[in-house]
């Protein structure tokens, strides 16, 4: 072999030699250090069209993913299950797979629709399941209740709840309506613990004039455990053809209106209690 700097005389004898190292499964590297050519350019131009062999190829970590997906697709599966299966990305999953035919609708819209219904009746039977959960666990929390706590409560109940004397009409009568069967409860309770007797109670239904005012009557004077008969006349809100009416149904049982009578010092009690707590939590935000 001559060679002058970058000028080689016998280049085809080289490339023969070079092509024939390179089927044998020669390396670049090695070729190079057995031709004793150590120009990469003419390196390069001796082995053009050879393939390098198997064992100088790095190995690429996402050959076997890629084998999978491939194998996946081929199934029928899509992008987004394949990427879940696989733990990629789907721009790996879309680079991988698109030159395979689109797979076949597994499913028809009718069929999908079902299937997306059954899915979502399954999610908010979970989260329903995790609200009671959540609510129960509150209850747990809250424990025994104190006598003291009872009366606080009651007190911020009927504050937010009960009818209120206004500076320019002082009305001070102690009246609470509501339509939350438990808020009820609680009331009652707190008025039993302040000593008010259930002979001052004078009961009476608000509910709209459409609504079975009976069944209204029953649930409210179950709940107070009253007679029926011990009711006042009821206070029927009209109805408005142009609403449609939401609260509809067994479970609408209208407002229960309890009125305390002679009940002028005992709201005026509740008035000061009232300012007592919100002095102390004015005293805590200092």
């Amino acid at each position: 072999m001559t060679h002058a700097n970058s000028k080689y005389t016998d280049f085809e004898g080289l490339r023969e030699r070079a092509v024939a190292l390179r089927r044998s499964g020669y390396s670049l590297r090695q070729i190079r250090d057995e031709l004793k050519i150590f120009n990469n350019d003419i390196l390069n131009r001796l082995v053009k069209g050879e393939p390098p062999p198997a064992w100088t190829k790095r190995p690429n970590a996402k050959d076997d993913l890629r084998a999978r997906a491939r194998e996946l697709r081929l199934q029928g599966w899509t992008y987004d299950r394949i990427e879940v299966e696989l733990g990629c990305s789907r721009s790996s999953v879309s680079l991988w797979v698109r030159d395979l035919p689109k797979p076949e609708p597994r499913y028809t819209p009718e069929e999908q629709r079902a299937l997306m219904q059954e899915g979502l009746a399954r999610l908010r039977a979970t989260q329903d399941e995790e609200r009671k959960q959540t609510r129960a666990d509150a209850a747990q929390e809250v424990g025994e209740l104190t006598d003291r706590e009872l009366f606080l409560a009651g007190v911020a109940l009927y504050w937010a709840e009960g009818a209120k004397s206004k500076p320019y009409a002082r009305r001070e009568r102690v009246v609470f309506v509501n339509s939350d069967p438990g808020v009820i409860q609680v009331y009652l309770a707190w008025l039993d613990l302040l000593g008010v007797a259930r002979e001052r109670l004078s009961l009476r239904v608000l509910i709209h004039e459409s609504a079975d005012v009976e069944a209204a009557h029953r649930f409210w004077a179950g709940l107070a455990d009253v007679d029926p008969s011990s009711f006042a006349k009821p206070t029927l809100k009209k109805h408005n053809p142009r609403t449609v009416r939401k609260n509809t149904g067994d479970d609408y049982h209208g407002c229960l209106v309890v009125t305390v009578a002679r009940s002028a010092d005992l709201y005026n009690r509740i008035e000061g209690w009232w300012s007592g707590i919100v002095a102390h939590a004015q005293a805590r935000l200092r």
